[in-house]
């Protein structure tokens, strides 16, 4: 075999595998290393998919539970099996993981298991469970991914202290569990874990949950989590952990007052966010640029200051989304094979949090455009008033549009409720088109469909609502 290519791609998540495929497809001999023994990476094995398999099997246990009497529906003797629920969540994983296997062996995509790291520019060793190698390519491509961020003083151990890779493979539902983070990881499987019986507190040191987010779309979110039973504290820390005769106790301390409470639960999840994998990748036979936090600075093609190696995913300062990971391989592939690609415009790139509601945005919220000297003008619009709404027996929440007042530029739209993370995709694909409200208002949208709620809010901002005030 060959150890010389023109394309090597060290991670095989959804921006590594992709950026592999796409380089075959343009006719570069690829190979794809990848340290794990199945493919698809923090997306695919640990994050994403099995996490979303929890939270759908969740919402179908809340309907039995709750919801099915709203619609005139009897499920007696309802119960769940954790174990059965864990085993559909492996299926999900395996079955991707196969897929991906599928789309190299289509592409002719060489994938090397084993550990590789950076050997100078255009080399590459790679320590595999039978010897050592080293490729060579004029190009490579960097997609590592991230590891679950740690607190100091907080150990994480699997049992009593955990991150979202140990939630993934727990064998039970905890009765109880603090959850430190309340960014999107931390309040999904706050929500799972409620669901399913457990009593969660749900910590957050900034002011507000989901603080990325939309200050309104935050607190309809903090509101439901309420109602569901959930204990949540915003601007509040951690101020020390410490194991208990049957779980652990955390002293909590509001940050404005100092005022402070103790809270014992079974287990503790850290949910902080999660950090580059870049310290064991050879960066020092290189010269490239990291910031402080240890991300790798590109240009707008992923290029690094190494010429012919790349960084995407979540190795570079960019939202760490698989979707965002798989766009910027499409560009780092493409400048890789000579050809003409165009940098991501990251203001029109959606986010999505799979919570009870759920929640979903692009682009800037009302208090940024403000900030950055934006006229801002906004359309609202609740699903209380839809139809569709009403049958799901989901009312809560709403859709927002934020414009620019004078010209009509869609700035930004978020959105709280009922499947909106399906529902962003509209407003993502209309500022991909840099569609204006008044141009965008003349789109017609379904009835009866939770979709309407987007279309009145459009019509909102452009000063011509039809349903609301």
């Amino acid at each position: 075999m060959s150890d010389n290519f023109d394309l090597i791609v060290i991670g095989a998540g959804p921006g590594g595998y992709v950026a592999a495929r796409r380089g075959a497809q343009l006719g570069l001999n690829t190979a794809l290393i990848e340290k794990e023994n199945r493919l698809g990476g923090t997306c695919l094995l640990r994050g994403c998919i099995p996490t979303k398999a929890l939270i759908h099997a969740a919402e179908v246990w809340r309907l039995c539970r709750k919801g099915s009497k709203a619609f005139g529906i009897s499920v007696d003797g309802a119960a769940f099996d954790w174990a059965r629920v864990q085993k559909r969540k492996e299926m999900a994983t395996i079955k991707g993981a196969k897929g991906v296997d599928l789309l190299m062996q289509q592409a002719g995509v060489t994938v090397i298991q084993g550990t590789g790291r950076l050997d100078g520019p255009g080399r590459v060793s790679i320590e595999t469970s039978a010897d050592r190698r080293e490729l060579t390519a004029p190009k490579i491509i960097l997609a590592t991914g991230s590891y679950a961020a740690g607190l100091p003083g907080i150990i994480p151990d699997g049992k009593r202290v955990l991150t979202s890779d140990h939630l993934l493979e727990i064998d039970h539902v905890p009765a109880s569990m603090v959850v430190l983070g309340a960014g999107a990881v931390g309040v999904e499987l706050a929500g799972v874990m409620q669901s399913f019986g457990c009593r969660v507190t749900l910590v957050e040191l900034m002011d507000r949950v989901l603080p990325v987010e939309d200050p309104d779309c935050s607190e309809e979110v903090a509101r439901a989590l309420k109602r569901q039973g959930m204990t949540v504290r915003a601007g509040c820390k951690a101020r020390d952990v410490q194991e208990a005769a049957d779980g652990i106790r955390c002293v909590l301390e509001q940050v404005d007052d100092g005022v402070s409470e103790e809270v014992d639960s079974e287990c503790l999840l850290v949910a902080v966010g999660r950090r580059p994998a870049t310290n064991d990748l050879g960066l020092d036979t290189v010269e490239v640029v990291r910031d402080k936090r240890g991300f790798i600075q590109t240009d707008g093609f992923m290029e690094t200051s190494t010429p012919g190696l790349y960084a995407i995913g979540d190795i570079v300062p960019t939202a760490q989304l698989a979707h965002v990971a798989s766009h910027e391989a499409l560009v780092a592939a493409g400048h890789a094979a000579g050809r003409v690609v165009h940098p991501i415009r990251y203001g029109r790139v959606p986010s999505c949090t799979y919570s009870n509601p759920e929640v979903a945005s692009v682009g800037l919220t009302e208090a940024a455009a403000i900030e950055a000297g934006y006229q801002a003008r906004t359309g609202r619009f609740p699903f209380s008033a839809l139809g569709k709404a009403s049958i799901l027996n989901e009312p809560h929440g709403f859709v927002k549009v934020v414009s620019e007042a004078e010209t009509g530029e869609v700035l930004g739209v978020h959105m709280v409720g009922p499947r909106v993370t399906e529902l962003i995709s509209g407003a993502a694909t209309a500022m991909g088109f840099d569609a204006d409200v008044e141009r965008w208002s003349e789109v017609i949208h379904p009835h009866p469909s939770l979709s309407e709620a987007l279309g009145e809010a459009v019509q909102a901002a452009a000063g011509n609502p039809l349903h609301g005030s």
